[in-house]
């Protein structure tokens, strides 16, 4: 399977900040929405960078509560890592193991397309090896 292939499964719907939303609405919103992250663009519908859980936890840690006010352009991250819908399940298991990273734009032709974590790609994983048991257990049944 490939990332358009968990995209089809999961649906395109992504959460977005605006650089300038405090993180402190930011963090509603990933509480609100049981999420993890979000993609920061901006007016122009283009990707600045993702704003995660862990860039918040950063943030509190160095500068105490005062990082709540602080706008998402502060504390996200803009050297983003991103994938193809083309691209592997394992080839995007080994980048988000090898970056030590839990969420990835994914860019189509330069356009966002969609928005994937870690426990997407594992769903997807478990998905398929509970496939392939299913096939092996009918192919041993029908001998």
């Amino acid at each position: 399977m490939n990332v358009a292939g968990i995209l089809k499964v999961k649906g395109s719907d992504i959460i977005t900040a605006k650089p300038s939303d405090r993180i402190e609405a930011v963090a509603n919103i990933l509480g609100e929405k049981r999420i993890g992250a979000v993609l920061v663009v901006d007016e122009a519908g283009k990707l600045c960078g993702v704003l995660s859980e862990r860039d918040i936890v950063r943030g509190l840690s160095e500068s105490g509560n005062g990082c709540l006010q602080l706008a998402a352009s502060d504390l996200m991250t803009s050297d983003l890592v991103t994938t193809t819908p083309s691209d592997t399940i394992d080839s995007v298991m080994a980048l988000m193991t090898e970056r030590r990273i839990r969420h990835l734009p994914v860019l189509e032709e330069g356009q966002l397309a969609g928005f994937i974590s870690i426990g997407d790609i594992v769903k997807s994983r478990m998905d398929e090896v509970e496939r392939e048991a299913a096939a092996l257990r009918d192919y041993i049944a029908t001998g």
